[in-house]
């Protein structure tokens, strides 16, 4: 699989990414101001709401999630039993993976008389973030997409048809996003170059890391408090032995409080023979994970699972949360990435329960078929023979 389309050299006419990110922080405050004046006032929590989302999406700021907490804990205190709290505490938990607890505030938003095209905007949220119902969440998303052509629809169908490994589908969808975007808001447009990234440098067949990179860089430029989007282009730049420039792009980030800066910061380090300084931000990067796994453990279970099968050099901890993850939500890369950790760790009963699980739940979608899973699953079938 390989592009064709020139349109990662494309320049989009956005607002400056730092001067927006700035706004950004000035408008999530003066939400947080209205809200604690008047709670109940109609659409004030779901404005914070959106604000912190994309707070923690495109700064990297973690204690976000803190705060969405708070605010739903204050609305529960100042406007319990209505079906606004409750639809709130929904979008809360799905915000932290706690997909079973939105669920039901989801349902209990709706006996209390909450707007059924909400209730069903979450509702597929959370199917699609767990892979539940999944024929239908495919369906209900090409229907949406189709009907709309809106950047959001268009990146949603995108996302669940690249964890589906259709990757062609998935890279055309995202750049019908990009070309169809009339507005200035730099997120949406570093979000999509961000996705495309993600990709073509993790998800194809054949990565390609030069044009991951592009997409990675396109995305920082356009959003330069982008965490996640310096982190994984750090990740390329440290593989193609260019460590300079990868400390260059990390250390920008430190102040998120992303533990994987700090993770990534490490190996950086270590692949410099600094190696106190690779200890002290490895050492930054344990105590975050750990203080994030104690207050939001299903959101940073998965991340942090890869910490410590890796750098983190715990491995049955890395087990312990791979598993975390995969019964909170058990899609095949959750799966893959737990059996990859249970080999890593010698734990063959582990390795071969999680494949078992992996084939009942999704030997019958075409999406495993390309997983490295179907093949270890027909090599051990081959041996048996």
């Amino acid at each position: 699989m390989t592009a064709s389309s020139e349109l990662e050299h494309e320049c989009f006419p956005t607002t400056d990414g730092e001067i927006a990110a700035v706004n950004l922080e000035s408008a999530r405050r003066r939400s947080w101001s209205v809200f604690f004046q008047d709670p109940c006032r109609d659409g004030a929590a779901d404005i914070v709401l959106e604000h912190e989302r994309l707070t923690a999406q495109f700064v990297g700021d973690v204690s976000a999630l803190d705060r969405v907490e708070t605010l739903a804990m204050h609305l529960a205190q100042t406007d319990a039993g209505s079906a606004r709290t409750a639809l709130v505490q929904a979008q809360v938990a799905s915000m932290v993976h706690r997909f079973a607890e939105a669920r039901q505030h989801l349902a209990e938003s709706a006996r209390l008389g909450a707007p059924s095209a909400e209730v069903d905007r979450l509702t597929l949220n959370i199917d699609q973030a767990d892979w539940s119902n999944l024929d239908s969440v495919l369906d209900q998303r090409r229907e949406i997409a189709e009907k709309s052509g809106r950047l959001d629809d268009l990146v949603a169908l995108g996302a669940l048809l690249a964890d589906l490994r259709d990757c062609t589908e998935a890279d055309s969808l995202y750049r019908q996003a990009l070309e169809n975007y009339q507005d200035v808001s730099p997120f949406p447009v570093a979000w999509v170059c961000f996705q495309l990234g993600v990709l073509w440098g993790e998800l194809v067949p054949e990565p390609q890391r030069l044009l991951a990179e592009r997409w990675y860089r396109r995305a920082v430029d356009c959003l330069p408090s982008y965490t996640k989007a310096r982190v994984h282009l750090a990740e390329i730049y440290a593989l193609s032995g260019r460590t300079s420039d990868a400390e260059a792009v990390l250390s920008s980030a430190i102040g998120s409080g992303d533990p994987e800066v700090r993770w990534r910061l490490a190996d950086v380090m270590a692949s410099l023979g600094r190696s106190a300084d690779a200890e002290a931000h490895l050492q930054a990067a344990r105590r975050g994970f750990d203080a994030l796994l104690g207050r939001h453990l299903p959101a940073f279970a998965d991340h942090a699972a890869e910490f410590y099968s890796g750098s983190g050099k715990d491995r049955r901890r890395a087990l312990e949360l791979a598993r975390v993850n995969v019964a909170n939500r058990p899609t095949l890369r959750a799966l893959e990435q737990a059996h990859e950790i249970a080999v890593s760790a010698g734990d063959a009963a582990a390795a071969s329960e999680l494949l078992a699980d992996a084939r009942k739940r999704w030997s019958s979608i075409a999406a495993f078929q390309r997983s490295p899973l179907a093949n270890l699953r027909a090599a051990m079938q081959g041996a048996a023979a």
